[in-house]
């Protein structure tokens, strides 16, 4: 979302020890690998569900908490070692900055999820900066203004993380500029990329930014819940079902479904005309030819799955892109599921063979 990149924080780790399906929160602080990771999220929400933007306004906000945070962090650092900004600094800024304790947690998740010790520092943290905010408060900006000021461009899915990053200093006109450009891009009417939210929503955000001058992360917390809420109910089950349970996308699905249902009558049809002309049961073996195809194409159609890719630890994310399975739990469910597709489909298959192949012929 901007161009300064947070520092000093923890990088999320994945659990590689997970034994279990993942979370959405895990996917959103990258806690996990392909094919259940954000990049794979994040194609999944342009290209299946066409809401990526309610995923970009997350990300965007879950930035605008690191770039708080990174702002606080070196404020707190300049009181510790007693050369805060004379220009900026309060005593009771100051006192708030010492009782904050070191920031050192990881991903901006949901309230829903924090710990109380993350929510204690985040209230601190919203505090200060609307008593820093206080304290250098100049007049009202029309909307035009703010619509004109420099803002920081949306970045990928895989730049919007605050770790493995070079310490750049954050300004609190970065901060404004974040604030507002998350409002202009994504809440108000008619914006770029506006996403659906309640109307008291959208109002609190708007009057707490274009009225009361707020940049802190509060101001969008309960929008960024009711997101979070949203696609937990909405997209992420469709995501898991797609990625953990099989491994093509619909695209790739409907052509698998053509071909089968074009092998299996191209099957059918030899399979009788053979049948009639009282042919050889040697010449009609080759029936196991389209039989297999057909029954291998609709069996992949029917669990969204490629058993024989799901076995190579492959995924798919665009069509005939593929990547490697690399998160453990899933490479396991996708092994197993790819075993009975297997199963299932040489039992059909021999069974459509066995019948047309031993059934007595006649020429008409």
């Amino acid at each position: 979302m901007a161009d300064h990149e947070v520092a000093h924080t923890p990088s999320p780790t994945p659990d590689l020890a997970r034994n279990r399906l993942p979370t959405l929160f895990e996917v959103l602080s990258r806690r996990t690998l392909p094919p259940v990771d954000l990049f794979s999220f994040y194609i999944y929400m342009r290209d299946q569900q066409r809401s990526v933007d309610y995923l970009d306004f997350w990300l965007d906000v879950a930035q605008h908490m690191s770039l708080c945070r990174h702002f606080v962090r070196e404020m707190r650092r300049s009181v510790l070692v007693s050369t805060p900004d004379p220009e900026r600094s309060s005593k009771r800024s100051s006192a708030i900055l010492e009782g904050l304790g070191e920031m050192n947690y990881s991903a901006a998740g949901p309230s829903m999820y924090a710990s109380e010790k993350e929510k204690d520092q985040d209230a601190k943290m919203s505090a200060y900066l609307r008593e820093e905010r206080g304290g250098i408060h100049d007049s009202p900006q029309s909307s035009s203004e703010r619509r004109a000021r420099p803002s920081p461009g949306l970045s990928s899915p895989r730049d919007m993380t605050d770790s493995n990053s070079p310490a750049h200093t954050v300004s609190r006109e970065d901060i404004r500029a974040s604030a507002a450009k998350i409002l202009y891009t994504f809440l108000l009417p008619g914006a770029e990329r506006e996403i659906t939210l309640p109307g008291s929503i959208t109002q609190d955000v708007t009057t707490a930014i274009e009225e009361f001058g707020r940049d802190d992360p509060e101001v969008f917390d309960v929008a960024k819940d009711y997101v979070f809420q949203a696609m937990e109910r909405d997209a992420f089950p469709g995501f898991l079902r797609m990625k953990a349970l099989g491994n093509l996308i619909p695209p790739t699905l409907i052509l698998r479904l053509i071909l089968g249902l074009l092998s299996m009558f191209g099957g059918f049809w030899t399979a009788f005309v053979l049948i009639f002309l009282n042919e050889s049961r040697r010449t009609r073996l080759y029936l196991i030819l389209p039989f297999t195809i057909g029954v291998y194409c609709l069996a992949s159609y029917q669990y969204s799955l490629d058993p024989i890719l799901a076995l190579m630890g492959l995924s798919e994310y665009t069509p005939f892109n593929f990547s490697q399975v690399r998160e453990p739990y899933i490479r396991k469910l996708l092994a197993k599921r790819a075993i009975m597709v297997l199963a299932i489909t040489v039992l059909i298959d021999a069974a459509l063979c066995a019948l047309f192949v031993l059934v007595p012929g006649k020429r008409l």
